[in-house]
């Protein structure tokens, strides 16, 4: 049987959808031979290479953001212990969260605390700021490296890791196919970035183009990665309509995407015979 390495793309609240695939892939009784994660890709493929299923990474993320109170209580944990804590993080400010923080209280259990505990390789982009350049993680630590993949510039703070910072690896490489490419038969590539917003015809509002320049930017460097790596299936599910923040959508995007299961299954299949 041809091999399948599993590439997750960023895009925030949009990447929910990602659980499609890994449900897929557990109903055809397949595992990738590596993951290749950016941002919400890199939070996903952490849970799925540490041993969940699909089907319990979707219950997780339910249970969490569509139950108000629940969530409500959680964020209340990530205040800073002390005041010292507050002014080492930055202090009074708009924006800018700390991000390992909020993931040492939302993210599962089940995520060990480094790479060599996984059960299926995993390989992590995030961007180096200070190089302007992809950097990919794949041994030691690993729950910093998730944080700093996903450090949404202006958002969150970028993330320290042996005196460099990091920021969003979707600045850089939003769907990092090249990364496992040369490891598997084929790249299974899930694409969530968001694109143009709007009535055709109408003159976009300044924050719909501001939104969506980044988002076709981000689209267009996945394209170019996939033309690059012909061996890449990539599959862009309709998610245009949520934004990268819509995190409290949790079940309207899962529930509006389920089509992206069988899209997979239907599409891998060839592949694998």
């Amino acid at each position: 049987m041809a091999t399948i390495a599993l590439a997750l793309g960023a895009g925030g609240a949009r990447g929910l959808a990602h659980v499609h695939v890994l449900r897929a892939l557990d109903d055809l009784g397949v595992k990738p031979v590596a993951v290749a994660g950016t941002s919400i890709g890199a939070v996903m493929g952490a849970a799925y290479c540490a041993g969940m299923t699909g089907r319990e990474i979707e219950e997780y993320i339910l249970a969490r953001l569509d139950d108000r109170a629940r969530l409500i209580a959680e964020v209340f944990k990530i205040r800073p212990a002390s005041l010292k804590g507050f002014f080492n993080d930055g202090g009074f400010r708009l924006g800018e969260l700390n991000l390992e923080t909020i993931f040492a209280t939302f993210l599962p259990d089940a995520i060990p605390a480094t790479f060599d505990d996984l059960s299926i390789p995993l390989h992590i982009v995030a961007t180096d700021y200070d190089a302007g350049a992809d950097k990919v993680f794949n041994t030691g630590d690993l729950r910093r490296p998730i944080a700093a993949s996903a450090a949404m510039p202006a958002v969150f703070l970028p993330v320290d890791i042996a005196g460099r910072h990091y920021i969003d690896g979707s600045s850089t490489n939003p769907c990092p196919i090249n990364v496992v490419a040369p490891m598997a038969d084929h790249v299974l590539a899930i694409d969530v970035s968001g694109g143009s917003i709007g009535a055709s015809g109408v003159r976009p509002r300044k924050m719909d183009v501001m939104y969506a320049s980044n988002q076709i930017m981000q689209k267009t460097i996945a394209g170019l990665m996939a033309a690059a790596c012909p061996a890449t299936l990539l599959i862009r599910p309709r998610v245009d309509t949520f934004r990268a923040l819509d995190f409290l959508s949790a079940a309207k995007i899962i529930a509006e995407t389920t089509p992206l299961r069988d899209e997979v299954k239907r599409k891998i299949a060839p592949l694998l015979a």
